[in-house]
């Protein structure tokens, strides 16, 4: 436990005319109240109200928030009373010491209507005075830290209301540092395994690649020391709960990720910044989208920085904050940055936001007493980030996830509602159903009898509840259709190997594919859900191909007339194993392109050209040409081992392009001959596992796609 002369001291040390004796006569105080009690861990009780000191003194917090601190549990754990607090402390820190004892008592993770009432109660208390939150910020800070002497359910209550409430908060009152902290160790509670695997990731990533933060930071000063810019550099490596998050936002996994470490360059002035940024964007390629101006346009919480994301060394990405000494203080303590304190006296800092007026922002619309939802509703607003609370016509609250679409808003409110959407109006404008909708918008679904799910929908949804609606719908609006083709696939699949489709056939291969009737695998075979190589398989298993049967080139695709032939589109280059569509081109046969290909949309209104189409069973020779998009490490023998690994898998290179030229990485496109999809996968898997390759794409081009169609 830190002796009350060292505490004194940390405040002395930003603070030189601290009041040591109230300092020290709350210690006293404290420690004799707490006398006694223990913590869950056998520690003297009094080492908790301590430690939340020792922290807010990291905050340069002037004497009144450290005094609360020293006394915050005593009206609620010990005799003390307001009264007697407020006659040897002054009424200042009595008000505080009452706020933060009334804070402890609410319960947040209750009830959604208790919850609305107790939200009410934490944002009355910061309106009197914010320094009650900080409190009580810093005591779940050191609450989380010494958590694992709880029992395991109490761990996972108090993990998940840091993570749902407090971490949030510290996040919106612009303490990133508190919000990335309580985030993690909340993490290390709720997602155990998750936080360990990810750390051993870093370091096999940091054994492979040595230390990229150094090298980075290095890189970085150079360009700004030839540009005459005085400036620190710090890098890291962003937390594991960070990280984790990107994985399940972009589902992928953490091999993918590329923006895994984060920089910031701090300035004299704000000229500087953007003397900086354009040093920065001369030297590495800025990523397209992730740019934002926050000196410009600064947060409500006070934060100014400029945000850019480049393509660093090796191709990889790396995020960059700029900003000047001042504008980093308020980055790193927020509002708190309105009671630090330099030398003796309160910090001037112009960009330090005034409490009370933030918080007026979100609570002057709330007076009346029936409002309890409405409140809660505007307070997660503000708080959440990562979801989208829109609204209404009628003035009711829609919570969606970030990035989701009028679409899922439909289907939010009422799967009928969703299903019968023709249009959308946001603010009363109206608006693509691909519209990302933002936080506090108004949005009303147009509907029309008549109206049903289309497959494109499929695109467009992100919300789990609409995009299982959409194809549950379009699965039973297709049935029909579906069972038709089904029917004719089977036919021409069992005719093609000497037997017949014959309803007892059908029967006893939807048996042994455990199906519960004949039209269901039809349908399932028609919506390319099953194959009818699966189907005929299924009931004669000894006519599976010999492994080394090989496909003729020339009767890989089946649906074709016999003087048909085939071209596959370069746009998306489909391969065997992979769904395709056939468009008919008048008098020069058929082109083969991809189910999900962007040229297929400017041919949509011509359905006469449209061909149903599958590859044929069996092993297809390595004759299909993918062209892969690859960013590499710009080393000595980096290139050659890329094409060892594509040879070692059985994959010719065909073609060669380098297309950017770097002194840290090169692009390059490379065409490589494939025997199929799983192929495809196989050669990908091994390219990204290879530490100097940064990323690995396949190319499906736009242009070509327009091309093509044009060409048919």
């Amino acid at each position: 436990m830190i002796a009350a002369e060292d505490l004194i001291a940390l405040v002395h040390n930003y603070n030189p005319r601290t009041n040591a004796d109230l300092i020290r006569a709350a210690y006293d105080y404290g420690a004799r109240m707490h006398e006694g009690q223990t913590r869950q861990s056998g520690e003297p009780y009094f080492t908790h109200p301590v430690a939340v000191a020792a922290i807010l003194t990291e905050q340069q917090l002037d004497d009144a928030t450290i005094v609360t601190a020293l006394l915050h549990d005593t009206i609620e754990d010990t005799k003390s009373t307001y009264s007697e607090i407020d006659k040897t402390f002054g009424p200042e820190v009595a008000r505080l010491v009452d706020g933060v004892t009334k804070l402890t008592n609410l319960q947040l993770s209750s009830s959604e209507t208790k919850q609305a009432e107790n939200f009410r109660k934490l944002f009355m208390a910061m309106s009197k005075d914010l320094r009650v939150i900080l409190v009580k910020l810093a005591d779940r800070l050191h609450n989380m830290r010494t958590i694992r002497a709880m029992r395991q359910d109490k761990q996972i209550q108090k993990a998940r209301e840091t993570m749902d409430i407090y971490a949030p908060l510290a996040g919106r009152m612009g303490m990133q540092w508190m919000r990335e902290e309580l985030e993690d160790l909340a993490f290390r509670v709720l997602q155990p395994e998750g936080r360990a695997s990810i750390i051993r990731r870093f370091i096999n990533l940091q054994k492979e690649t040595g230390d990229v933060i150094h090298r980075i930071t290095s890189d970085m000063r150079h360009e700004l020391d030839k540009v005459g810019i005085d400036a620190e550099v710090f890098g890291r490596a962003k937390k594991p709960y960070s990280i984790w998050r990107k994985m399940q936002e972009k589902e992928m996994g953490f091999s993918r990720l590329s923006d895994i470490y984060g920089f910031r360059v701090i300035t004299r002035t704000e000229a500087e910044c953007y003397a900086a940024l354009g040093a920065i964007h001369q030297r590495w390629r800025a990523v397209p989208g992730r740019f934002k101006d926050y000196i410009s346009q600064p947060k409500t919480n006070g934060y100014r920085s400029i945000h850019t994301t480049v393509s660093g060394r090796d191709g990889k990405r790396v995020e960059v904050q700029i900003r000047t000494r001042q504008m980093h203080e308020v980055a790193e303590t927020g509002v708190a940055a309105h009671w630090s304190y330099r030398d003796g006296v309160r910090a001037q800092n112009p960009f330090a936001v005034d409490p009370a007026k933030w918080i007026s922002q979100l609570t002057e619309q709330f007076d009346g007493e029936d409002d309890h939802d409405e409140f809660l509703e505007v307070v997660k607003l503000e708080m959440y980030s990562d979801q989208v609370f829109c609204f209404t016509p009628k003035g009711d609250v829609v919570k969606l996830p970030k990035g989701a679409t009028p679409l899922d808003f439909g289907y939010a409110i009422h799967t009928r509602i969703g299903a019968a959407c023709v249009g959308a109006k946001v603010d009363g404008l109206r608006v693509p159903l691909w519209t990302r909708l933002k936080n506090g918008q108004s949005v009303e679904i147009i509907t029309a009898e008549g109206q049903s799910p289309q497959a494109t929908w499929l695109e467009i949804a992100t919300t789990g509840k609409a995009r299982s609606a959409i194809r549950r719908s379009l699965r039973e609006a297709n049935r029909d259709r579906f069972i038709k083709l089904g029917r004719e696939l089977a036919r021409s699949a069992f005719e093609g190997m000497g037997k017949k489709a014959s309803d007892k056939a059908l029967s006893k291969a939807a048996e042994i594919l455990r199906l519960p009737d004949s039209e269901t695998l039809l349908a399932r075979l028609g919506s390319a859900e099953l194959s009818a190589r699966e189907v005929v398989h299924a009931i004669y298993p000894d006519l599976r191909p010999k492994e080394n049967s090989t496909v003729d080139q020339k009767r890989a695709v089946i649906g074709l007339d016999h003087d048909q032939g085939f071209t596959r589109a370069p746009c998306c280059q489909p391969l065997p194993g992979e769904r395709i569509v056939g468009i008919a081109r008048r008098g020069r046969g058929v082109i083969v392109h991809a189910i999900d290909c962007t040229a297929l949309a400017l041919v949509e209104n011509e359905p006469d050209r449209w061909i149903d189409l599958h590859w044929a069973g069996g092993n297809h020779p390595a004759v299909y040409t993918v062209t892969l998009d690859l960013t590499i490490g710009n080393d000595a023998g980096v290139l050659g081992r890329i094409c060892t690994l594509i040879g070692e898998r059985s994959a010719n290179i065909s073609d060669l392009h380098f297309m950017d030229r770097k002194p840290d990485f090169f692009r390059l496109f490379i065409d490589i001959d494939l025997r199929d999809a799983e192929h495809l996968h196989s050669v990908m898997a091994a390219l990204d596992a290879e530490a100097d390759v940064a990323t690995v794409e396949r190319r499906r081009e736009a242009a070509l796609a327009e091309g093509a169609a044009a060409a048919e």
